[in-house]
């Protein structure tokens, strides 16, 4: 089970941190990819990390603003997200996959429920 958290209602310019918490104790073997919905918008990519941890990717949106990491001894994941533009508005969600490309999220076979976060103008 992956429960992200962390999302809410933002000025633009402010900062949130997403967290994914994942049950079991598979968590350290598997890539985490973060995507967001945007209002009326399909899913996209937004960020991802390898299993090692030594890799991370992002959508260009994003690049240089949000950072994601993983603390495997907290079987979590998170998403540091700096600068938030008006356009991040979105639901963010988790997810986990074995196969790569780890930004695709036709990758991803098991998917948490999604936080919203809100940057207002």
């Amino acid at each position: 089970q992956l429960q992200a958290s962390g999302g809410g209602l933002v000025q633009a310019g402010g900062s949130l941190r997403l967290s994914c918490a994942a049950s079991g104790r598979t968590f350290s073997v598997y890539a985490m990819g973060w995507f967001r919905r945007g209002p009326g918008l399909e899913r996209k990519f937004v960020s991802a990390i390898t299993w090692t941890g030594n890799t991370t990717v992002y959508t260009d949106s994003v690049k240089g603003r949000f950072t994601i990491s993983r603390d495997d001894a907290k079987n979590t994941v998170y998403l540091q997200m700096n600068s938030l533009k008006p356009e991040d508005t979105a639901v963010y969600y988790c997810a986990r996959t074995l196969r790569p490309p780890i930004n695709s999220l036709f990758s991803y076979d098991y998917w948490g429920q999604g936080t919203l976060v809100t940057v207002s103008s």
